[in-house]
């Protein structure tokens, strides 16, 4: 099991994606079958957990790689 200090390390950059490609958490809502207040968890680095559909849903409306969603921060 990892070490409880680890959750936080992960780092969402939804909201830089959606500035530059200039759509809304609510437009991506639509996009991805994903409710706002869900990709708002996700955003904000609240979330604990993220389903591998989701994840996909995200980075092909976004035309994104999950590496460029998500970064681990340092330890």
């Amino acid at each position: 099991m990892p070490p409880e200090d680890d959750a936080g390390r992960v780092h969402c950059r939804l909201d830089e994606l959606l500035e530059r490609r200039g759509i809304t958490l609510t437009r991506l809502s639509e996009m991805v079958g994903v409710s706002v207040v869900n990709l708002s968890v996700l955003k904000n680095d609240r979330a604990r957990a993220i389903r591998f559909s989701t994840l996909t849903a995200i980075c092909d409306a976004l035309d994104c790689s999950v590496g460029e969603l998500l970064q681990v921060r340092p330890g």
